[in-house]
């Protein structure tokens, strides 16, 4: 289970994003986090805005909705969507 965290109207997630994969999926959960696999490679801000606009379709929210709060240069990131629960999260895994 991946441990969200819901404040003021968003919810505050860990995501491990493998990019350069054949395709933008979902591939559950790995120690603790939501993992994504993006085409997008992680060169000059690729990967997280990729990272943005996927969540954002999955969820259905604008992708300013979407912020990444830390690990800008790292696999693992900490995400605050605004707008969903955490049981919209947990539905994506």
């Amino acid at each position: 289970m991946i441990p969200i965290e819901e404040r003021n109207g968003s919810a505050v997630f860990h995501v491990r994003v493998q990019p350069r994969a054949g395709r933008d999926e979902i591939a559950g959960e790995f120690q603790g986090a939501l993992k994504i696999r993006l085409t997008a490679p992680p060169l000059e801000n690729r990967a997280n805005q990729a990272l943005r606009e996927f969540l954002a379709g999955q969820l259905n929210v604008s992708v300013s909705a979407v912020k990444i709060l830390s690990g800008r240069k790292s696999r693992t990131k900490r995400v605050e969507v605004q707008g969903i629960t955490a049981a919209q999260i947990h539905s994506l895994a």
